[in-house]
C-alpha cells in the first residue's frame, strides 16, 4: 500500500495568446506547486479499479480523473491486476488550483511505483497530457513554464524572489467552470489575445530576490470574465493589497484567489483579517512557498 500527498498549484501568470483551430487556446503560464494537499492511498488487489472518495459529491466512476488515470496506466503498462484507490479530498472543487489534475498525476506516479515502474517518465507525461492540460505539471513537483495548451512543460529552479515567502489561498465557496471561463473570454479581446513573452519576463524577475520588481508582471487573462461575473473577487484582491499582500491574483480559471506575503505568520494574520471582513464562509489555507 502507498500513501501519497496530492498538492495544488497557483498560476503566477496565465497569459492567453489566442484561440487555436482545434478549439483549445494557446497560452503561456508559470505554475508554482503549493503544499496544501489531498491525501491518496493506493493498493494492489482484485481485477478492476475500485475508487472511493471522502466527498460524496465527487463521482467515483470513469468520469473521475483518478479513475481515468488508473485505467490509462493499466492499459499502457499492460497491467491485469486491479487497484484500489482512496481519495481524501481536502482541496475545494473547481478552484483553479489544479486539485483534480494533481490527483490524476499522483495516480500515474503511484501506480507506476506500485507496479515496479514499468513506464518511463516521458510516457507518463504523454498519458497525463491526454487527460488535461495541467496534469503533466504535477508529475514534476517543481515550478514550471507551460506552453501550447498547457501540456508542454519546462521545469524551473525555485524562484529566489519567493524564497521565505508564504501564500494565502482563498476559495469563496463557489467554483468557476473552466469551459465557461474560456468561452466568455471571447468578450474580452485584449485578454484573449495576450502579448507573447510575458511569462519569460516574469520568470526573469522572479529569479532575482526582488519580489517587488516582479509583482507588476503577475497576470491572469481569465480574471476578465471572472471579475465581470463575480465582482467580489476583485474586492478580495483590493482588500488583500490594502492589508499587506505583496502580490494577489486569481489562480487558473478561478475561483481561488491567492496572496503572497512576506512570511507564514503574515499569511495567517491576513487570513484572520480577511475572515473578519468577509465572514468565515469559504475555504482558506496558509502555507510557506519554500
Amino acid at each position: 500500500m502507498l500513501h501519497k500527498q496530492s498538492p495544488c498549484k497557483i498560476n503566477l501568470i496565465l497569459n492567453i495568446l489566442g484561440r487555436r483551430p482545434d478549439g483549445f487556446h494557446d497560452l503561456e503560464t508559470v505554475m508554482q506547486p503549493v503544499k496544501v494537499c489531498d491525501e491518496m492511498t493506493f493498493a494492489r488487489g482484485g481485477t478492476d479499479i475500485q475508487l472511493t472518495c471522502s466527498l460524496a459529491a465527487l463521482p467515483t466512476d470513469s468520469t473521475n480523473l483518478v479513475y481515468r488515470a488508473a485505467a490509462a496506466f493499466r492499459t499502457a503498462a499492460n497491467i491485469a491486476d486491479g487497484v484500489s484507490i482512496h481519495l481524501q479530498k481536502n482541496l475545494p472543487l473547481a478552484g483553479g488550483i489544479g486539485g483534480g489534475s494533481a490527483n490524476a498525476a499522483v495516480t500515474f506516479l503511484a501506480l507506476n511505483e506500485l507496479f515496479g515502474r514499468p513506464l518511463p517518465l516521458d510516457r507518463l507525461h504523454e498519458l497525463a497530457a491526454t487527460l488535461g492540460s495541467d496534469v503533466p505539471f504535477f508529475l514534476y513537483d517543481r515550478p514550471a513554464l507551460a506552453t501550447g495548451r498547457g501540456e508542454q512543460v519546462q521545469t524551473l529552479e525555485g524562484f529566489a524572489a519567493l524564497r521565505g515567502k508564504a501564500c494565502l489561498l482563498i476559495h469563496p465557496g463557489f467554483g468557476i467552470s473552466t469551459p465557461w471561463s474560456y468561452q466568455n473570454l471571447a468578450r474580452f479581446p485584449t485578454a484573449l489575445n495576450g502579448r507573447a513573452g510575458r511569462a519569460r519576463d516574469l520568470i526573469a524577475r522572479l529569479q532575482t530576490e526582488d519580489l517587488t520588481a516582479a509583482a507588476p508582471e503577475f497576470y491572469n487573462s481569465l480574471e476578465a470574465p471572472a471579475f465581470d461575473k463575480f465582482p467580489v473577487l476583485a474586492l478580495y484582491q483590493e482588500f488583500l493589497r490594502q492589508h499587506g499582500a505583496l502580490v494577489t491574483l486569481m489562480s487558473g480559471s478561478g475561483s481561488t484567489t491567492f496572496a503572497i506575503t512576506a512570511s507564514l505568520a503574515a499569511a495567517e494574520n491576513l487570513g484572520e483579517q480577511f475572515k473578519s471582513e468577509f465572514g468565515p464562509h469559504g475555504w482558506l489555507a496558509a502555507v510557506e512557498l519554500s
